[in-house]
């Protein structure tokens, strides 16, 4: 399949999607809830702040959304304390997308270079990558505290990019979260959009070439069939 290379993964898509929301927002929520001076006073967070404020963003940008009045250190010492959370919840609840271990299997028979892309912190990738049994599967992690610049600008996937040695022509990108896809297209490819745990119309007009339920969607799999049917028209 000389046209299809590469493929590269926003590494929240890997999630099991009803945990997703439980996962962050609950850590936040309970945070929240002790922080005087925290978003709206303390206030539940809700979905809709979610998905707008924090859903894919880095996370000095979850700070200013959560801290607007601008205390630096208490917005990192709650983001700490937060994704600490998060890993003692992931060690016991994190399953994966449904279809997702098929979809592994599909990507390696053909040999494919991949790559996790992340703007989660490396200890909380690197731990879910452990948890799904995909530490051997991705053979780059690029996380986007460590570029110029995180999602949703192109950097860490031109890093990926860079790091598999691909052209954005013969790549792919799964993603979940309208920043990962802006980031995607801004490096110039297509993006299948996860409607897991964001709203569809979001991720439509974030650039998602396609959006599916989940790895076992029948037009993700019809896609995928018809480009093994044009690889091996190029190839005969």
């Amino acid at each position: 399949m000389p046209f299809l290379k590469t493929c590269t993964v926003g590494s929240d898509t890997l999630r099991y999607r009803r945990h997703i929301m439980r996962f962050r927002s609950y850590s936040l929520l309970r945070f929240s809830r002790n922080a005087t001076r925290g978003f709206n006073n303390g206030v539940p967070i809700t979905e809709e702040f979610f998905v707008e404020k924090i859903s894919g963003k880095f996370n000095e940008d979850i700070g200013r959304a959560l801290f607007p009045d601008g205390d630096h250190e208490r917005a990192a010492k709650f983001m700490d304390d937060k994704e600490a959370m998060f890993r003692r919840l992931a060690s016991e609840q994190l399953k994966a997308v449904d279809g997702l271990h098929k979809l592994c299997e599909w990507i390696e028979e053909r040999g494919l270079k991949r790559a996790a892309v992340t703007n989660a912190p490396r200890a909380n990738a690197e731990l879910m990558i452990s948890i799904l049994g995909l530490t051997d599967f991705f053979q780059f992690l690029v996380v986007g505290s460590e570029c110029e610049r995180a999602k949703p600008f192109p950097d860490p996937y031109l890093e990926a990019l860079n790091f598999l040695k691909a052209s954005p022509n013969h790549t792919f990108v799964f993603e979940d979260s309208a920043s990962g896809i802006q980031a995607g297209v801004a490096a110039g490819m297509p993006v299948v959009g996860l409607a897991t745990r964001n709203p569809e119309k979001l991720l439509k007009e974030a650039g998602a070439s396609l959006l599916i339920k989940d790895f076992e969607d029948p037009n993700l799999w019809a896609i995928l069939g018809e480009l093994d049917h044009i690889g091996k028209k190029r190839e005969a």
